[in-house]
């Protein structure tokens, strides 16, 4: 489709809203741009060239408009005409974290954590299609009927889902959600996601190189807390990191990143997650961060981790600390290899070392709810010891989530791993004496 067919797609499209005729400026602004000289342009050369051109048209033969209503009719007439429509301003407000359209007339932004309809519609079904269509094309993917489901990202990194009727019975189906902004440990600590503590123990035990788990539901902040606890990680080693979407953003210089490929429009051409964790095994990592496991990829990231490859950093959905162990065992044993589920289990006594896990308050706010450290060994039924666990005070009328960090002894296998790795135990979690530690397995 070239740019012309692109411009001119979204002519039918109006605002809910076109008091101003933003419509009739569209055809106007068709009429009096060169294409030739537009496709040399880049995206912010080429808005910039309309507005330009849009606004001598309206100056020309428009109605007297204040400088305020001027302005917004240029927007909406150029995000018509080359962008998203109506999702742009939600795009350009940095404090939006997910837009959700469910249907033409329903729009819901994230901001803060909560979740809020705002007061704007697509004109039609067809505008709104036509709208899927530029975000699906710029990746050279389609949704039509025999390919109802996408997922795309936007060229300023917004990961896309698309899924449309008859699998969405409301209507087409847009969710945008952006990359997390990167956020240094000392932040997420001011911000109460974290203790001072708890955070200084998880840094002793990424430079450890302890295997870390961060688990969560969606939007808890996994992967923004993996990318703060990425910045203890030691700038001399070599870092691989493996995402659906890449959306890390490590400080550190030697870092290798790998991202999966969905298949095209006929199907063919998928690399998954898998490869890039078995191809990573061949590029000499020092550490290997996933962004995400969900797959039979799980059963090759524990066998690195358990083949040399200490201090990975991987992100699960789960509910609780427990849920993640018990996925992990799931998820591995997708693998078309046919392993027994104890095997998988020795594989995860084996690998796994600390479980990291995030939660969505009703204020909005991310925090750490508990921290836990595997106990069990091979053979073993899993173990879990809690090292942090957050205790939280009853709601006030603000609903605003506040409460403590209660910190409880390492086992003396941990404090030992850290002491070898020259690392102390902050003194506010303390160490289990070999008795204290015996007695608190057998009570498990």
């Amino acid at each position: 489709m070239g740019l012309k067919d692109r411009i001119d797609n979204g002519s039918a499209a109006t605002t809910n809203d076109d008091s101003f005729g933003v419509a009739h400026w569209r055809e106007r602004l068709l009429d009096e741009i060169d294409f030739a000289e537009l496709a040399g342009l880049d995206m912010p050369q080429r808005r910039a060239r309309l507005e330009r051109v849009t606004g001598h048209i309206v100056s020309r033969e428009g109605p007297i408009l204040s400088n305020r209503e001027r302005a917004a009719l240029i927007r909406r007439i150029v995000d018509e005409a080359l962008g998203l429509g109506v999702l742009e301003p939600l795009l350009a407000d940095e404090t939006i974290t997910e837009i959700m359209v469910n249907g033409r007339r329903d729009i819901y932004i994230e901001r803060s954590g909560l979740i809020q309809r705002i007061d704007t519609e697509f004109a039609s079904d067809e505008q709104l299609y036509q709208t899927i269509d530029r975000i699906v094309s710029q990746v050279n993917r389609r949704v039509d009927e025999s390919s109802p489901m996408v997922d795309a990202r936007l060229p300023t990194g917004e990961r896309v889902n698309v899924i449309i009727p008859p699998l969405a019975l409301s209507g087409p189906t847009v969710t945008i959600r952006r990359f997390p902004q990167p956020y240094r440990m000392d932040e997420l600590v001011d911000m109460g996601t974290i203790d001072e503590s708890t955070a200084y123990l998880l840094a002793a035990m990424v430079r450890a190189r302890f295997n870390i788990i961060i688990s969560g539901g969606t939007g808890t902040g996994k992967t923004t807390f993996l990318n703060a606890l990425s910045g203890f990680l030691p700038e001399q080693e070599r870092i691989v990191t493996i995402e659906d979407a890449a959306e890390l953003q490590l400080q550190q210089e030697h870092v290798v990143r790998l991202e999966s490929r969905p298949p095209n429009i006929e199907g063919r051409g998928e690399i998954p997650i898998r490869e890039l964790v078995r191809n990573s095994l061949r590029m000499r990592p020092d550490r290997i961060i996933v962004g995400e496991v969900r797959g039979s990829e799980t059963l090759d990231m524990l066998q690195a981790m358990n083949t040399g490859h200490d201090g990975s950093l991987v992100t699960v959905h789960a509910n609780s600390p427990d849920d993640a162990i018990y996925r992990l065992e799931t998820l591995a044993s997708m693998s078309e290899v046919n392993i027994p589920y104890d095997a998988v289990r020795d594989q995860i006594n084996s690998a796994v070392h600390v479980i990291v896990h995030l939660d969505r308050g009703v204020d909005g706010s991310r925090r750490i709810v508990e921290v836990a450290g595997v106990a069990s060994r091979r053979r073993e039924r899993f173990q879990l010891q809690t090292l942090v666990e957050f205790e939280p005070e009853p709601l006030g009328p603000e609903r605003d989530v506040r409460g403590r960090f209660k910190h409880l002894p390492l086992s003396p296998l941990m404090a030992r791993r850290l002491a070898f790795a020259g690392e102390a135990v902050p003194a506010s979690f303390g160490v289990l004496s070999e008795p204290e530690a015996a007695q608190t397995r057998e009570a498990m």
